[in-house]
């Protein structure tokens, strides 16, 4: 499996699955299944979705005038569907004078998509790593000599999808976090890296990481990937770092699993956020949490 994180996006070729086994399914509690059959089945009706959209789209919050205009349909009817998002928690409703304001719920926007990656089992329990590791790959921290090696690599990922310039050494080497570089090898030659970058200079975010995993051409469906990507989540996790982020093209689905395979979920979608060979493309933004956050506690 070929992953490519470049400047926080991903470019990962779909894996080729070779007599996989059947992964050890965690049950979905009755609750959980409850909750989520009601916001699904709230969602079963056009007019709702629609207007879910509309006050999604007004985060201030929307009178039901407001919506009946922009739906095209009575206030009664537009009433009653709110009602039926209140239910389940995707809207609250509260009163300005005479008219009735809708308002979406914040959790709601990434509770849907996290919901729907649980049932669809895509989202493991955490802490996790990936698995069925390949005996051939060896995974060490990276050292001065690795440099040239890095470079190449990063060179080689650059001039595909997301056509990055190889930032400098100089550059590489202060914006990734020391003790947070690693290297792959097969039969003694380097053939992937991965590093974490802090994402900001602020003391609170000082747990706080962007990760990033390069694949050498040639090397694809080896597991290489797979095997820089859990070295660098249990050394975070290890060093006490709380949170480790990054930004995946929408489209990019094999990246996304291979993310939440390592414990990462879910956060949302930016749009237009990230501009290629002159077109504006979505980015998947993900993150994953230590269960250890002692660092957040000063410890």
């Amino acid at each position: 499996m070929r992953v490519d994180i470049i400047g926080g996006m991903t470019s990962l070729d779909m894996p080729t699955l070779r007599n996989p086994a059947p992964v050890e399914a965690v049950g979905l509690g009755t609750e959980d299944a409850a909750v989520y059959a009601g916001w699904f089945a709230c969602l079963a009706e056009p007019t709702r979705v629609r207007l879910l959209h509309q006050v999604a789209s007004r985060p201030a919050g929307i009178t039901i005038g407001e919506l009946s205009d922009a739906l095209g349909v009575g206030q009664p009817t537009v009433s009653h569907h709110v009602r039926k998002l209140a239910d389940v928690g995707f809207v609250t409703v509260h009163k300005d004078g005479t008219s009735t304001v809708v308002v979406v719920n914040p959790s709601c926007c990434t509770g849907l998509p996290q919901a729907a990656d649980v049932v669809m089992g895509v989202l493991t329990p955490r802490p996790c790593c990936p698995a069925d590791l390949p005996d051939d790959v060896a995974v060490r921290a990276m050292t001065d000599d690795d440099w040239d090696a890095v470079g190449r690599i990063y060179g080689e990922g650059g001039a595909g999808a997301l056509a990055t310039e190889v930032p400098s050494r100089d550059t590489l080497d202060d914006r990734w976090l020391p003790g947070h570089r690693w290297v792959a090898e097969i039969d003694g030659a380097v053939v992937g890296w991965a590093a974490l970058s802090p994402v900001s200079d602020r003391d609170c975010y000082r747990g706080v990481a962007e990760n990033a995993v390069f694949v050498a051409e040639g090397m694809r469906g080896r597991g290489v990937g797979k095997a820089l990507l859990r070295t660098q989540v249990v050394a975070a996790d290890e060093a006490g770092l709380w949170t480790l982020q990054n930004s995946v093209l929408a489209e990019n689905r094999a990246s996304i699993a291979l993310l939440h395979s390592a414990g990462f979920r879910t956060v949302g979608v930016r749009e237009r956020i990230a501009r290629i060979g002159g077109v504006w493309r979505d980015t998947v933004f993900l993150e994953r949490r230590s269960d250890s956050v002692a660092g957040a506690d000063g410890a």
